[in-house]
């Protein structure tokens, strides 16, 4: 009975609420750990308050500490969108994921633009996908109706273009898809990854 209440007591202990110096260490601390945009900083700074209150007499203007903070450089929107987008088109998902995840991160649409995928990446990251999932020409037995339906709906919600979906499952062999991947660098003469 004794050991209950003690779980108790320990599940009730709250931290302190922030004070201006903990606040800024708290944000400091969180930028230096983690890439991040403005707009996940700001969120985070929020959620922080929410849930162990403030101990000062006026409330932190957020957005102000935000702005500073991108003023100096620990937050960079460019540099996130650029870093988030490169590392799931190398996991294998498409453009519209990318865009997806950088709108989720409160990314605007102007940088997003900027470093959505060309095309020659685009085609990569399909052909990555589908070689780490053993789709099309990557399979060990060509599939049935059914396991062709799934891997076309599996490529689509890693965010690749239906033409692109099926240029990689439609692909004779492994050698055809590669060759349909390298057209796009003879077209645009590289990437942008």
């Amino acid at each position: 009975m004794e050991g209950n209440s003690q779980v108790r007591k320990r599940g009730e202990r709250r931290k302190k609420p922030l004070d201006k110096a903990s606040f800024e260490d708290m944000a400091l601390a969180y930028v230096a750990r983690f890439a991040t945009s403005a707009a996940k900083l700001e969120s985070y700074l929020k959620r922080k308050l929410r849930e162990r209150g403030w101990d000062g007499e006026d409330e932190p203007d957020v957005a102000a500490m935000v702005s500073r903070y991108v003023e100096k450089g620990y937050v960079d929107d460019a540099v996130y969108a650029r870093a988030k987008a490169n590392d799931l088109l190398r996991r294998g998902y498409g453009g519209r994921r990318v865009k997806q995840a950088l709108g989720q991160a409160g990314i605007g649409e102007s940088v997003a633009a900027e470093v959505a995928p060309e095309e020659y990446t685009a085609r990569n990251a399909a052909l990555h996908l589908a070689r780490k999932r053993g789709f099309g020409p990557f399979a060990a037995s060509p599939p049935d109706r059914e396991k062709r339906e799934k891997q076309i709906a599996a490529m689509l919600r890693a965010g690749h273009t239906f033409d692109h979906v099926l240029a990689v499952l439609d692909a004779v062999d492994e050698a055809a898809a590669q060759d349909w991947a390298e057209e796009a660098r003879e077209e645009t003469g590289g990437w942008n990854a």
